[in-house]
């Protein structure tokens, strides 16, 4: 080590390196970022235009879904790659970061949709730069003090789930409550204070992740008796190039093909996509196998160990990523998330508790890193302190308006009519009167009463805005309802708007976001990780199989909540009222669930390859999530198509008895992958 490197630890917190602070910070307002975004673009995407969305089909929306979260997996292999060789871990953590702030200020911009596409683009690479390459830096900061590791990726994983419970929040939040664009704006400056913080204060690191590492040995060891090199052939390369080819690009053609109706695949009027990701499959077995046979048996056995793992785990982040796609729209469309009276107290008790607790605990570790480098890193630090200030800031505003959130029992005119019908009955109707609805002397007009929850000084008698999404009408504030306007103007169509009059106010009633469950995942997970840590180095420890096993079943226990929660939602129906528990319920069995699977997969991959083959099989295991992920896009765009066929609690114990299945049959396996992993425990 440097006499650079040594200088790390001479200044710490909490008995760490500050740099690995500096490093925690920005992780966390890239996490921030990246949640924040996840959090809103679906439901941005599904919402009417009316109220600023694209009125897009839930498909249509978690095709592009699917497709960003796969690609965020993929380009991190490449932007390792480059950071290794070429431009050194540093450098490629700035230029991520920025690449990721220009994208999210594309999202933000609403001239015209490209820009969201360029925004995800942009996202996409910066995320393949930045993601490897900071728990790179960690690794090279600890590389004489391995004892100490552990305890540092673990403060390490604490600001990932900080950021994501912060961005889901508070993007969540004002995306739904005031502008979509803010939510993407906002999740775009907490990425440019990461960028600059980390830039600031980079030379905390000495030399680490200047340059690319010097490889002094790149000779390959073999690490048991009978041991020996498989060099990839020819044909291997050929496999292993075609398959990249067709899995990239029937990722990217899959949202091309439903929303901008390009189909690369599509040849004299066929679809063939199906064929061509089911060709890519084969190649990729074949691939696998031909690589596979030409192992010695105790390295073959531990490869097909990983690929039963491998499998279990593509099934479980096929699954679990509903959280961003099928699970919101739940949350937005058929949970009943208003709150009154007691109800309404105790979620906003709890929402202060959960809110101001770890954000107080960040700044404490805040200002402790303060005491150790405010002097040599005087604007690094400056820029950290306004980010939380204004952190603090928008809390606070989000408190006091929940607090001040009233319900407003509002009439507004409707045209009452009346028919016949097939049954010789007369049926009434009633069709709202909208702000461009030309109504005529013989129109027998009706009011009609709804409640609306918004915060605000709004008073009885007041004119207000409303629009219709859905069956259910919402507020419009007077900003949004100009853009209602707008838009409908430019396609030639009526206003959308419903004018409405304030007849009485509810005290004490608030609604909860649709994206606020999102945060429940970072929550519990902060909750019970000490738990799962004791338990694993316990004379409990379950072995690899079961881990898999109980995080798959956990999971599928979760969906089987929703199923069951759903029951009372008519098949076709577009909104409903169902209890938020069953929805709770889910993301505390998938964080459990996730506890089991997702932090130990690494950890099992560098043991049972030789350390040869880790980069190489890092990179496969981050196939087979973005695999997992690109499924879920394509199992949750159908949400809306089963749900219609059949039901909404069809559609999650499709969910259910899958992961239950899978997690059954890896338990019982146990005895085979055991004898697979040759004593690795």
């Amino acid at each position: 080590m440097s006499k650079a490197n040594d200088d790390i630890f001479k200044s710490t917190v909490l008995g760490h390196p500050s740099g690995l602070f500096v490093l925690f910070f920005t992780e966390m307002w890239e996490r921030f970022s990246y949640y924040g975004m996840r959090g809103i673009l679906v439901l941005f995407l599904i919402s009417s235009v009316g109220i600023g969305g694209w009125d897009w089909t839930s498909k249509e929306a978690l095709a592009l879904y699917g497709t960003y979260t796969a690609m965020v997996y993929l380009t991190p292999i490449l932007g390792g790659y480059l950071a290794d060789n070429f431009i050194g871990y540093r450098k490629a953590v700035i230029w991520g970061a920025l690449i990721m702030t220009l994208g999210h200020a594309s999202m933000a911009l609403e001239f015209a949709n490209i820009f969201l596409y360029i925004g995800i683009g942009l996202l996409i690479i910066g995320n393949g730069f930045f993601k490897p390459n900071m728990t790179s830096i960690i690794s090279h900061m600890y590389k004489d003090t391995p004892e100490k590791k552990d305890g540092a990726y673990t403060i390490f994983y604490m600001g990932v789930n900080a950021g994501a419970f912060l961005g889901i929040l508070l993007c969540g939040y004002i995306g739904e409550k005031v502008s979509w664009s803010y939510g993407f704006g906002l999740a775009g400056i907490f990425m440019l204070m990461g960028a600059i913080q980390f830039y600031l204060a980079q030379g905390i690191f000495g030399d680490i992740g200047m340059e690319p590492e010097k490889k002094e040995d790149d000779a390959p060891v073999l690490e048991f008796e009978g041991d020996r090199l498989n060099p990839f052939t020819s044909l291997d390369k050929i496999l292993m190039y075609i398959c990249v080819f067709i899995g990239v690009t029937w990722i990217i053609n899959d949202p091309l093909s439903k929303i901008g109706g390009m189909n690369m695949l599509e040849f004299g009027g066929t679809d063939i996509s199906n064929y061509y990701i089911v060709t890519g499959v084969l190649l990729f077995l074949t691939l696998l196998t031909i690589r596979i046979i030409r192992y010695p048996a105790q390295t073959r056995d531990r490869m097909i160990a990983i690929i039963i793992f491998a499998v279990m785990t593509v099934c479980f982040w096929a699954c679990f990523e509903q959280a961003g796609g099928s699970m919101t729209i739940f949350a937005s469309s058929f949970t009943g998330r208003v709150m009154s009276g007691g109800w309404a107290t105790l979620f906003n008790v709890v929402n202060i508790i959960i809110t101001v607790v770890p954000v107080g605990i960040i700044t404490w570790v805040l200002i402790k890193l303060f005491g150790q480098t405010f002097e040599k890193y005087k604007m690094s630090n400056i820029v950290l302190g306004l980010s939380f200030l204004f952190i603090w800031a928008l809390i606070f505003w989000m408190i006091n308006r929940n607090l001040s959130s009233n319900a407003l029992v509002v009439e507004y005119p409707t045209i009452e009519t009346s028919a016949t019908n097939a049954e010789g009955e007369n049926e009434i109707t009633f069709t709202n009167v909208l702000e461009s609805t030309q109504v005529k002397p013989s129109d027998k007009i009706v009011s009609k009463s709804t409640t609306v929850i918004e915060p605000g000084d709004i008073k009885i008698g007041d004119k207000i805005n409303l629009i219709e999404v859905r069956g259910k009408l919402i507020y419009l504030n007077p900003e949004k309802a100009t853009h209602a306007r707008s838009v409908v103007e430019k396609t030639g169509k009526p206003s959308p708007i419903i004018q409405a009059e304030v007849k009485s106010i509810k005290e004490n009633e608030v609604e909860i976001p649709a994206t606020w469950f999102g945060i429940l995942n970072s929550l519990f997970i902060i909750m019970f990780a000490p738990l799962f840590s004791k338990w694993w180095e316990s004379k409990y420890n379950p072995s690899a199989a079961t881990k898999y096993g109980l995080g798959l079943i956990l999971l599928g226990i979760g969906f089987g909540a929703l199923a069951f929660g759903s029951m009372s939602i008519p098949s076709g129906a577009e909104v409903a009222t169902v209890s938020i528990i069953w929805l709770i319920l889910a993301y505390l069995f998938h964080t459990l669930g996730e506890l089991c699977l997702s932090p130990v997969a690494l950890s099992y991959i560098s043991k049972l390859v030789p350390g040869r083959m880790i980069a190489l099989m890092f990179g496969i295991w981050y196939v087979a999530v973005a695999i997992g992920n690109k499924t879920a896009g394509e199992m949750g765009g159908r949400i809306e198509e089963i749900t219609s066929e059949y039901s909404l609690t069809t559609f999650f114990l499709i969910f259910t008895i899958v992961p239950i299945g899978l997690g059954l049959l890896g338990i019982l396996l146990n005895p085979v992958i055991k004898k697979l992993m040759h004593g690795v425990k």
